[in-house]
């Protein structure tokens, strides 16, 4: 079962010993954690760990009750990460213990979800004795690198350009 936003920042909350005060939390505090969630999935996410996530374009479209579809092997390395990068604003100190599980689980989570980027010979390396005249087209030289276009949290796009004088309007 997925979990929400808003549910990340009360278990991170809880990790730094917030969640047992008799007050509630200030909305305030809220969009602060919540501003802070999604700037760590988007570092994340720029490190090649896709799990998923929901990142807003800005900041004011990120929503607490929104559903974040993440897999449930990746609740502890946010949340306790979560916890790590935000109980300096309120004084607290986080226990070893926390800070042990959190690099364990985003080890944990590096190794699983983190996508290799897909390693490409440039086009002007000879294609060498393997690439005979018969097999297609000779070619001296490896076709030239493709660029793909990154989609979502692990797809490519394939782009293929045609001629624009044989579109139709």
């Amino acid at each position: 079962m997925s979990w929400t936003k808003l549910q990340f920042i009360q278990q991170a909350f809880n990790e730094i010993g917030l969640a047992s005060y008799e007050f509630d939390q200030q909305p305030e505090q809220y969009e602060f954690a919540l501003q802070r969630l999604d700037s760590m999935m988007a570092t994340w996410n720029a490190e090649g760990i896709r799990i998923g996530y929901p990142l807003p374009s800005n900041p004011e479209e990120s929503s607490l009750s929104e559903l974040t579809m993440v897999p449930d092997a990746a609740n502890e390395a946010i949340y306790t990460n979560l916890a790590i990068r935000i109980a300096p604003s309120y004084g607290k100190v986080v226990s070893n213990e926390t800070k042990m599980a959190a690099k364990e689980a985003y080890t944990a989570l590096k190794a699983r979800f983190q996508v290799t980027p897909i390693m490409q010979y440039p086009g002007t390396m000879p294609a060498g004795a393997g690439s005979k005249w018969w097999r297609f087209s000779y070619q001296p030289f490896l076709r030239r690198p493709l660029s793909p276009i990154q989609d979502g949290p692990d797809g490519y796009i394939e782009m293929n350009f045609q001629n624009e004088g044989n579109q139709s309007e």
